[in-house]
């Protein structure tokens, strides 16, 4: 003979008891369900590794070297690229070691205008463009290299553009409406 052993457990209990185990077993249920699938590809032995790579693509050798003539028109037109909004003003030439070449655009209307800047030479040439007495754009920039800076002129303006080398280097730049 089997002993039965009976408890009064007040209805609220059991309730809460009943709903405390449903969740228990909802949470487990969700956790343990994971969608696999072959996409034919060959399983991974081990998780790939973390490579920090900085890819360097070796410059042309000849950007080293300055120009003049129809070279120096070539190149010019080759790192100013064509732009779809309106060319203001571009310019290009030959700075000695040392020297500065300081120009004046023509009257911009207010707007937003990208300034592209390029170089070529063994080294760096600084570009400074200003409105007024005010300092929009002061970069130094590798040579080898074509940089785009855009600028916001809330009314007409007339830039000054001061481009400066400490080598031999040419100089391109160009000012575009967006």
């Amino acid at each position: 003979m089997g002993w039965v052993l009976a408890l009064k457990v007040p209805a609220t209990r059991v309730a809460i008891s009943a709903v405390a185990l449903c969740g228990a077993l909802a949470c487990g249920t969700l956790t343990s369900c994971e969608y696999t699938y072959d996409d034919g590809r060959a399983q991974a032995s081990s998780p790939p590794s973390a490579a920090f790579t900085d890819p360097v693509l070796p410059n042309d050798p000849s950007l080293t070297e300055t120009v003049t003539g129809d070279a120096l028109t070539a190149w010019a037109q080759d790192v100013l690229p064509d732009v779809t909004g309106q060319s203001f003003y571009s310019s290009y030439g030959l700075l000695s070691p040392g020297e500065s070449h300081i120009e004046e655009t023509t009257q911009l209307p207010g707007g937003s205008y990208a300034v592209t800047l390029a170089c070529r030479g063994t080294r760096s040439v600084e570009f400074t463009v200003r409105n007024g007495g005010d300092v929009l754009v002061e970069r130094t920039l590798q040579c080898g290299t074509t940089r785009i800076n855009v600028l916001q002129l809330d009314k007409d303006a007339v830039l000054g553009m001061t481009i400066t080398a400490d080598a031999p280097a040419n100089f391109a730049y160009r000012v575009s409406r967006i």
